[in-house]
């Protein structure tokens, strides 16, 4: 096949420097929300082949690890209605992450933010593991700042009571 220039071709570039920017992320969100490395590679691949297929009409009102983030928790969503995944132990310890994804001596931190109900432990891992504002973290999960606000917050005191360090503020 020839390499013919076109959009095609620059979209296939921009597509590869996604991939090659956005694929360890990804995994690391994936892997939290879903509990299981193997479904997480797949809600990764499920998740780029998403992003492949919109990538003509993405029009940039959103950054793009925006945009892929939407699509991630999408695809980890999507994966969770389905009725097996009920079934599966998806208890995982902070040493079972991909890359070592918490950087706690004692992991007691990363444990509980596991612990947290997904729409609290997504909202934390956004915000504190990718960097993500509180606009980007709305538009990723597709809910008002204000409520990203909120579950953080909420997050925070879940994660203050779990630790044992109620007095504190932070």
């Amino acid at each position: 096949m020839q390499n013919v220039p076109g959009p095609e071709t620059d979209l296939q570039v921009t597509f590869t420097q996604l991939v090659e920017t956005y694929q360890k992320p990804l995994l690391n969100l994936c892997y939290m929300n879903l509990r299981d490395r193997t479904l997480a590679e797949d809600a990764v691949q499920e998740a780029f082949l998403r992003a492949y297929r919109a990538l003509g009409k993405f029009r940039g009102e959103c950054s793009e690890k925006t945009w892929l983030m939407r699509i991630a928790v999408n695809v980890c969503r999507d994966m969770q209605r389905s009725g097996w995944f009920t079934r599966l132990n998806r208890y995982i310890t902070p040493d079972d992450l991909p890359e070592a994804a918490s950087e706690e001596p004692d992991n007691t931190l990363a444990d509980a933010i596991m612990r947290l109900p997904g729409k609290y432990r997504e909202v934390v891992l956004l915000y504190y593991d990718q960097n993500m504002t509180m606009p980007e973290i709305a538009g990723a999960l597709g809910i008002h700042a204000s409520s990203v606000s909120r579950r953080l917050k909420t997050a925070c005191e879940k994660l203050r009571d779990a630790l044992g360090e109620e007095g504190q503020h932070g």
